[in-house]
């Protein structure tokens, strides 16, 4: 089972130098769950392309539409996550790990626990030092 972060989900609707290699990786996968933080994240991401002016209103409405289609393939599985996700963030910065994350970074590895998957992809070097700290096997594909 693999968990499968912003980062690199966002590699599988946007063309990106690491998305083919991404795309490889998850076909030898039997099971990726996609969190519920990692669906809003990856939509707010997309909305703030468009409000930015990366993408046009119906680019934007494809990329959700994408997005919102993958639940319904192959090896994905999306998941909400417990109400306990913040409680398990804060206990895991109670490790010797001594390195900074972002909000949302320490949530990501609260949600593997929370989910019990160890092996997580991501292009989000910090999510995965942090990660391969608290030994959990980080895929980099492309990297």
């Amino acid at each position: 089972m693999l968990y499968l972060d912003t980062s690199s989900l966002l590699k599988l609707l946007l063309p990106e130098p690491e998305s083919d290699r991404v795309q490889e990786a998850i076909a030898g996968e039997r099971e990726v769950l996609v969190s519920a933080l990692v669906e809003l994240e990856a939509e707010v991401q997309l909305r703030g392309g468009w409000l930015g002016g990366t993408f046009t209103g119906i680019q934007y409405r494809r990329l959700v539409q994408r997005l919102h289609e993958l639940p319904n393939q192959e090896p994905f599985e999306f998941r909400s996550l417990p109400g306990t996700l913040f409680r398990t963030a804060l206990q895991q910065m109670g490790t010797r790990e001594r390195q900074h994350l972002r909000t949302l970074d320490r949530l990501h590895l609260a949600a593997m626990q929370e989910l019990d998957v160890r092996r997580l992809m991501t292009h989000d070097l910090a999510l995965g030092q942090a990660a391969g700290a608290l030994g959990y096997e980080v895929l980099t594909p492309g990297l």
